[in-house]
């Protein structure tokens, strides 16, 4: 296979380019680095005689978690000719504008948040407010994205022993893509194109020069005001980052709270962590218009809606369109190929596979399915296993968790339905967990365990504290293995730790089972 060589890489004299065809800035020697691993500069297309294949055993459209996966894991396991397509950066959202970035900035945010709080712990301080330096903050961001970087690049692909190809990847007939004037004809093909930013259909939006997490992460001043438009996770880990590190941040939600399709205990105690951090929550919007004027040399937009019934018009320096996703299914050539899709993306059934029996699909391009990146590492070992080793693994069988990196965290898995009829709950503040006292965070949030009516088995869980990412891997693990809430606490766990919250809910089951001494009068 061919490997990228030393004239693949770019240079800061290609920074125009490099903004305009591929929305990164500034090109930066951390950014040179990132682009060289997942858009090479001159990428050799094709095998070191020049050829292509005859057939694919394996095409793969998109190099996000899901196309890097579903490429790696099947030259890996002895497909012999497996060729990955690559329209924009390998790696996807997650490692470019998504996962990575976003939590560089979050722990950069938490530092500041932390030397604010150094009086709590007997810590003291020069007075007047600490100083954050933005633009070193986005370097720290751009230097660990590029660190990060070489396991999502087309060099790892190639030594896993799949085929990458530079460039857009069009369906052409049933067993055909065709990519830079190229037709590949394959035996089996996986669709991971993965998602966009929703624009909302909002007045004037459109025409606004707004951000999106396409474009967050190339800022290189810290904006004074900042609108959000939505309240999911993207939305409130960037809010609560940046009102940390000196923006005033308004964040604007449609709904009455905040997921209103979560756990009923998810919202408050939320709301109040963000609120108590500065960050004003606009809620039961309706947006009317978004329009663009220039102040002191500078574009600023202009939101105006109401709530209520009270009207409401801010002024943003950067406008943050954090509204949900939407899949990446235009131009894809998928009625040629036979393929069924809706708004929500590709439509697959319980295999993953599309209506064209030899493509199936992953990741955020699917119709239906959570869009996460860990999810479409997952879907991408059941299509593979399915594909190409005719299996019946099955997506409904994922237990899959989801994690929000504010703080508190939030994290859920299963059901949420806590007032349902055939269900049981278990529920402890973290306010009595001593570790979390010890930590300062005594009043962050709750553990919540549901249990099927009658039973220790679990089927769903919701936490809102500190470190609820890691605490909920030991749910996940029980429900996927059958290990009931009873198994977790009889599991010794290591004293103080914020996990004891989850043991202690075990024990809360285990108590109404004891056999009690009946003492006689």
């Amino acid at each position: 296979m061919s490997t990228a060589s030393s004239s693949s890489s770019w240079t800061e004299t290609d920074s125009k380019v490099v903004k305009e065809k591929l929305n990164v800035w500034p090109l930066d020697s951390y950014n040179i680095d990132l682009l060289n691993n997942v858009h090479p500069k001159n990428w050799p297309e094709y095998d070191d005689d020049g050829s292509l294949r005859e057939e694919y055993d394996l095409v793969v459209i998109g190099s996000g978690a899901g196309g890097l996966v579903s490429s790696k894991q099947a030259a890996r396991r002895g497909v012999n000719s497996v060729a990955l397509i690559s329209e924009h950066l390998a790696g996807g959202d997650c490692l470019n504008v998504g996962c990575v970035p976003s939590k560089a900035l979050i722990r950069s945010a938490k530092a500041v948040r932390e030397v604010r709080r150094a009086a709590d712990f007997g810590i003291t301080l020069p007075k007047g407010d600490i100083e954050v330096d933005f633009g070193a903050v986005m370097e720290r961001m751009r230097k660990l994205r590029a660190t990060i970087a070489p396991v999502d690049s087309h060099e790892a692909t190639v030594e896993a022993g799949a085929q990458v190809f530079q460039g857009r990847g069009k369906f052409t007939s049933p067993n055909t893509i065709l990519v830079n004037g190229k037709e590949l004809k394959f035996k089996k093909a996986i669709i991971a194109t993965g998602g966009r930013a929703s624009v909302p259909n909002i007045k004037g939006l459109k025409d606004a020069p707004y951000t999106t997490n396409a474009e967050l992460f190339n800022l290189t001043e810290l904006p004074k005001r900042m609108v959000i438009i939505g309240s999911g996770v993207v939305a409130l880990e960037m809010a609560q980052s940046f009102q940390a590190f000196g923006s005033k941040v308004t964040v604007l939600n449609r709904s009455s709270k905040l997921f209103p399709r979560a756990d009923k205990d998810v919202g408050p105690v939320i709301d109040k962590a963000l609120v108590e951090d500065g960050i004003k929550i606009i809620y039961n919007c309706q947006f009317d218009e978004v329009k663009t004027n220039q102040s002191d040399g500078r574009k600023v937009m202009i939101v105006s809606g109401s709530s209520g019934d009270e009207q409401f018009e801010l002024h943003a320096d950067v406008l943050l369109v954090a509204a949900g996703r939407t899949p990446n299914t235009s131009n894809l050539g998928l009625e040629e190929a036979g393929i069924n899709y809706d708004k929500g993306g590709v439509i697959v059934d319980d295999l993953l596979r599309t209506t064209n029996p030899n493509v199936y699909a992953v990741g955020d391009c699917v119709s239906g399915v959570p869009r996460l990146t860990h999810m479409s590492g997952e879907m991408a070992k059941v299509a593979i296993q399915n594909a190409i080793f005719d299996d019946k693994w099955k997506l409904s069988s994922l237990v899959v968790p989801a994690t929000m990196y504010t703080e508190p965290e939030y994290a859920s898995v299963g059901r949420s339905d806590s007032d349902a009829d055939d269900v049981d709950v278990y529920m402890a503040s973290i306010e009595h967990n001593d570790r979390s006292i010890l930590e300062g965070e005594e009043t962050a949030g709750f553990v919540k365990v549901l249990c099927a009516k009658g039973s220790d088995k679990i089927i769903g869980a919701t936490l809102v504290s500190s470190r609820a990412g890691e605490m909920i891997s030991e749910i996940v693990l029980a429900m996927t293995q059958n290990i009931g809430l009873s198994a977790i606490g009889r599991a010794i766990h290591s004293y103080p730790t914020l996990g004891e919250s989850v043991m202690g809910l075990g024990l809360q089951y285990i108590r109404t089972k004891w056999e009690l001494i009946k003492n006689e009068s």
